[in-house]
């Protein structure tokens, strides 16, 4: 009965971490550049003494799904969407150079470039500071450029460039801040290749119709592990009376 429980047991410890997944997927349906999280679980043998005799659940690593969401226009000079495969480096709270896909950037009262959350936005020698300026515009390379008005026309200065990079995304990791980081704590080098596509976001990549079937097969699944775990409880139960002497 122990075997049959075990398995249970850990069958249904990873269908409640699949099920937090797929909670978080559901609750950025509407986050600008999220990647959806996928869950992977493969039955493990439990070895030790003698032969293994036990399979258990074990979690398989994390994985994303890097396929790009809908791009969206928004008309906005400040909102750029990575065109196909890439990133835009970011410095994260820790200070390390991190990676998203979230386009919709802005400038902080102290002239820096940053995305929506605050995260300032890296260049070619480090994160971006713009200068008063009567217009900003991002060009489909990265270039942040500042247009001001003299003697009745307009001039246009590059001030700096988006690093935008492509690294292998088999070294791609999600971390617990959102943000995208390289294996190893390593840093990704600017891709030229890499566009973007100003006045548009890239939308979430959750699929919404399939999250929602996935949410009720694991709530089936997990039900049914439970289920199995009562009826080991039962089964110890009746070989217990089966097992008393009168």
């Amino acid at each position: 009965m122990d075997r049959m429980l075990y398995v249970a047991m850990s069958g249904a410890k990873q269908n409640m971490m699949a099920q937090a997944l797929n909670a978080n997927n559901m609750a950025n349906i509407s986050t600008n550049g999220f990647k959806a999280d996928l869950a992977a679980a493969r039955s493990m043998p439990l070895f030790g003494n003698g032969f293994p005799t036990r399979v258990f659940s074990m979690t398989e690593r994390e994985g994303t799904d890097f396929n790009p969401g809908t791009i969206q226009a928004t008309g906005r000079g400040l909102d750029i969407a990575i065109k196909g495969q890439g990133f835009i480096a970011v410095q994260a709270k820790d200070g390390n150079e991190a990676y998203t896909r979230a386009g919709g950037l802005r400038v902080s009262a102290n002239g820096l470039l940053e995305t929506a959350n605050g995260l300032a936005v890296i260049g070619e020698g480090g994160p971006i500071t713009v200068p008063q300026a009567k217009r900003i515009e991002i060009s489909a390379d990265g270039s942040v450029s500042v247009i001001n008005q003299t003697k009745g026309a307009e001039v246009s200065n590059v001030v700096d460039r988006i690093k935008l990079v492509n690294p292998d995304i088999q070294i791609v990791q999600k971390g617990n801040d959102g943000l995208f980081h390289l294996e190893n704590g390593e840093t990704a080098q600017a891709d030229a290749s890499v566009e973007v596509i100003t006045g548009s976001l890239e939308g979430s990549n959750v699929n919404v119709a399939s999250e929602l079937v996935n949410m009720i097969e694991l709530a089936r699944q997990f039900e049914m592990q439970v289920k199995m775990m009562k009826v080991a409880e039962q089964n110890d139960e009746h070989a217990m009376r089966l097992m008393t002497v009168a």
